[in-house]
């Protein structure tokens, strides 16, 4: 994250896989890789997905479908990053039920005084238990390939 970032010599990696959520997180990683010049392999949005095969192996800069790499897209445009390897899903996300009785109304956590409905809130991806650890499968493997390579 980026206020542990400093904690982390960049330049001691051979290869740095980012598995982070949050987008700052990920651009930290991302913009410290390129100073260091190490290679960077990137996972996009897991959540809401339920088909493992529609991962894929591309630059950012040719992603489609997947929100997280369109916002990661407009990010590192305004960073001067230029390529960025990543593993992302062309599957259309999953749009969760909207449905009052599951709703923060029983046993809510929502703070005193704001507004107690979970279906104007925005939602966290929820994600079905095998397909991040497919994403990482083909993480992994990617990294290899790279490194064999060398």
């Amino acid at each position: 994250m980026p206020d542990t970032a400093d904690q982390f010599d960049f330049t001691q990696y051979d290869y740095i896989i980012d598995a982070i959520d949050t987008v700052t997180g990920k651009l930290e990683i991302i913009k410290r890789a390129d100073v260091a010049e190490v290679p960077v392999i990137s996972s996009m949005g897991a959540g809401n997905k339920l088909d493992p095969t529609a991962f894929c192996v591309a630059d950012i800069y040719q992603t489609k479908v997947c929100p997280l790499a369109k916002v990661m897209r407009r990010e590192l445009k305004k960073a001067g990053i230029k390529s960025l390897k990543v593993v992302y899903s062309e599957e259309q996300p999953i749009r969760p039920i909207e449905d009052m009785a599951i709703s923060c109304r029983q046993e809510c956590i929502c703070p005193p005084g704001t507004a107690r409905k979970c279906t104007v809130r925005r939602d966290i991806p929820g994600s079905t238990a095998f397909v991040p650890s497919v994403v990482g499968l083909i993480v992994a493997g990617e990294v290899i390939k790279d490194l064999a390579k060398k």
